[in-house]
């Protein structure tokens, strides 16, 4: 009787530990060289791991952490400490990458020239942003909703703006309008998630945009839970706290500028029907509308950007459903004061902050962040475009957008905010 209990003790002591071994390969192999390593055109299922369900009683998880964490830091090839100096970025090839789709051909490239050498002193620019950010997360008279909670309050959908590569281990939490489109292409080189006719992309501009934005091209933090059930949780602390993380911002009210340029000045037949009719029936009063962007664009309806204020500062907006990411605030897509980011980029200093960044990732060898476009939004355009908004709607859209001035350290636009 007792070698029998024995017996079986052993084999589910044996059963768990090959369990675990399983999650800790498939988490670091399987995940970069399986579920992501397919095509686009046939996109695998993410489906949980064999022999682990959700709901399965684990006991006593600190240990399990505590496991993990000595597996994964063993198999990972770690990235230097981003606040330690690193060598001087290679210089860079001077040919061009080739620009084969046709919408990044009409916007433009700016390929003028940027001396890293000559840029502001990256290390200490990165120790300021994050002093700063830290502090304001800090501050208890300080606050904005969803400050306080706890990485464990954050709803899983809240999180799918937190893309992982495995294979280098790095964390992108990406913001639309801050050059997210080209930051999603570098990740899915690094990451070797996306094939061309069965060979990895190795030039970010050669990636369609349209690819680019399919959400079964990336692993992110919303995808874990269908994964790996009960240990979602402790496999994406242990990611946080071992990889190197990431997000680049912009200036609130040129974002939205921006927003409002590539979702309503141009024919989006999504944005059109999905928000362009309620503004206009809301707010311009029009009624009878075409069904179709095209159709209406002919007949000269369009949004204007009062109206897209008022849609932001309408209390009804939020009740109805969450802000669309395109002007979804900072702080609650990426999480700033419970994610505990290495590097903090902005768009004001993408060209500089995307080099640094590369050299700090050890990848800069491997590829080059693409040129910014030369039609960007400018911050001195915030005078025009808000010279037509009542004092009282630009007063409430700073408060709207307030923690984000804040904690990414932009100043107050006091001329807009005052008569």
């Amino acid at each position: 009787m007792t070698k029998a209990r024995l017996l079986r003790l052993s084999v589910v002591l044996v059963s768990i530990f090959m369990i675990l071994l399983i999650i800790v390969y498939w988490d670091n192999v399987g995940t970069a060289h399986f579920y992501l390593h397919t095509s686009f055109s046939r996109p695998h299922s993410s489906g949980a791991i064999p022999g682990v369900t959700a709901g399965e009683d684990w006991g006593a998880l600190p240990d399990v952490d505590e496991f993990l964490a000595k597996l994964l830091s063993s198999n990972l090839k770690q990235n230097s400490s981003i606040s330690r100096k690193t060598e001087q970025l290679l210089v860079q090839g001077s040919s061009k990458p080739v620009v084969s789709n046709l919408e990044e051909n009409v916007r433009g490239y700016d390929w003028s020239t940027h001396n890293a050498r000559n840029s502001l002193d990256q290390e200490k620019l990165q120790i300021e942003r994050q002093r700063t950010l830290r502090e304001f997360c800090a501050n208890s008279s300080f606050t904005f909703p969803t400050k306080e909670r706890s990485f464990d309050d954050i709803p899983n959908y809240e999180l799918n703006h937190l893309i992982v590569d495995d294979r280098h281990g790095i964390i992108y939490c990406y913001v639309p309008k801050v050059a997210c489109t080209n930051w999603k292409r570098v990740m899915i080189v690094l990451s070797e998630s996306l094939l061309d006719q069965g060979v990895p992309y190795r030039n970010p501009l050669d990636i369609p945009r349209e690819h680019v934005h399919n959400t079964s091209t990336h692993l992110t933090f919303n995808k874990f839970w269908r994964r790996y059930g009960k240990f979602s949780r402790h496999l994406m602390k242990i990611k946080l706290k071992k990889y190197t993380k990431f997000l680049f911002v912009r200036d609130p009210f040129v974002r939205l500028i921006s927003a409002f340029r590539s979702k309503f000045e141009l024919e989006n037949e999504e944005f059109y029907r999905r928000f362009a009719i309620p503004m206009l029936k809301l707010y311009s009063n029009h009624t009878n509308l075409p069904t179709s962007v095209s159709e209406a664009f002919g007949a000269g309806l369009k949004v204007s950007f009062s109206d897209f204020i008022q849609y932001l500062l309408d209390p009804r907006t939020e009740k109805m459903a969450p802000f669309n990411e395109h002007w979804r605030q900072v702080y609650r897509l990426c999480h700033p004061c419970q994610i505990d980011y290495d590097f903090i980029g902005k768009l004001e200093t993408l060209d500089e902050d995307a080099a640094y960044l590369l050299q700090l990732l050890k990848v800069d060898r491997l590829l080059r962040f693409p040129p910014s476009y030369r039609n960007r939004t400018a911050s001195s355009w915030e005078d025009d475009w808000f010279a037509k908004i009542p004092l009282a709607w630009r007063q409430q859209l700073y408060k709207l957008y307030e923690a984000d001035f804040v904690l990414f350290g932009y100043p107050k636009p006091e001329n807009l905010l005052k008569d």
